[in-house]
């Protein structure tokens, strides 16, 4: 499908708590490089920052990042700065925190209720700002979120903070959080291909009680972090010949079409596939294809 001029807001808009964003964001993970983190080489600094400017021309006004968010030689917070500021005022940006990297990019003991309040500076400090518009509480493997997240909720209080949201979560960390705090988004990894009951159950409960659902590695897949996968469903390539449009776009769209308030965040350190990625949210799919990419879904694992 063509991507001229088609803009982030083609598949409508969704509120995060007072901020009102289009459904078309921009996930920030890989401005560092060809893959996350320290995985591949760096990413070339100017054409990051241009893939930015060209997102904001392009209506995205919703951006996903994260001061872990670095790779050899490239920070996605700095680069957003260094893009962005002074930033647009209907610019949401969204950090999440909880996991830890030190300074050579190895995974640490992720952080203690007591030293969110440094990974929310940290943030802050990167990107050039007073406030965060959103942050999640990425949950690393704990029974119980209570505790991390009251500290996210002071800090709301506080006015670092706007809105708060959760991450990798399951319907009871959900209901364990609202309980201590209003929470306007959830996000998990969810996408055509995996499959996973429970955030299926997440995507229900937030669409009944008006939370976003933001997917991440929606478009990557199986890949997850080292990237999109280059092998795709025959149902998924069918989809996208009748379109005219690449797996990628389908995989979007789908996403796109699992409710009103599920909003995508694809990430690309490549201009063009930016654009395309955008473009994805005026793809229009069929009662009959929705029915055979959600069969395909199904029966992922």
């Amino acid at each position: 499908m063509t991507s001229h001029m088609i803009t982030a807001d083609a598949p409508g808009t969704w509120k995060l708590g007072s901020l009102t964003v289009n459904r078309i964001g921009f996930g920030a993970m890989r401005l560092t490089g060809n893959a996350a983190f320290h995985l591949g080489t760096p990413g070339d600094r100017g054409r990051s920052i241009a893939v930015l400017r060209k997102a904001v021309e392009l209506g995205v006004n919703h951006i996903d990042t994260a001061a872990f968010y670095f790779s050899q030689l490239r920070s996605a917070n700095e680069i957003i700065n260094s893009a962005l500021a002074p930033y647009p005022d209907d610019m949401v940006i969204a950090a999440k925190v909880g996991p830890y990297r030190d300074y050579h990019g190895d995974w640490g003991t992720p952080a203690r209720p007591d030293q969110l309040r440094g990974h929310v500076e940290e943030n802050l400090r990167q990107l050039g700002r007073d406030h965060l518009d959103m942050v999640y509480l990425r949950r690393m493997g704990q029974d119980s979120i209570a505790e991390h997240f009251g500290a996210l909720a002071e800090l709301r209080e506080v006015g670092l903070i706007r809105h708060l949201g959760v991450s990798d979560v399951e319907p009871r960390h959900l209901a364990e959080a609202q309980a201590i705090a209003p929470v306007v988004s959830v996000q998990n990894r969810y996408g055509l291909g995996h499959h996973a009951p429970v955030t299926d159950e997440l995507v229900r409960i937030c669409r009944e009680q008006g939370i976003a659902f933001v997917p991440f590695f929606a478009v990557a897949g199986s890949g997850g972090a080292k990237g999109a996968s280059t092998t795709y469903d025959e149902e998924v390539l069918a989809v996208a010949r009748a379109h005219d449009a690449s797996p990628s776009q389908v995989r979007i769209a789908w996403t796109l079409h699992r409710g009103p308030h599920v909003l995508a965040i694809p990430g690309t350190g490549n201009p063009d596939h930016l654009a395309e990625n955008v473009a994805s949210g005026a793809l229009r799919l069929t009662a009959d294809e929705l029915e055979r990419l959600n069969a395909l879904h199904s029966k992922a694992g």
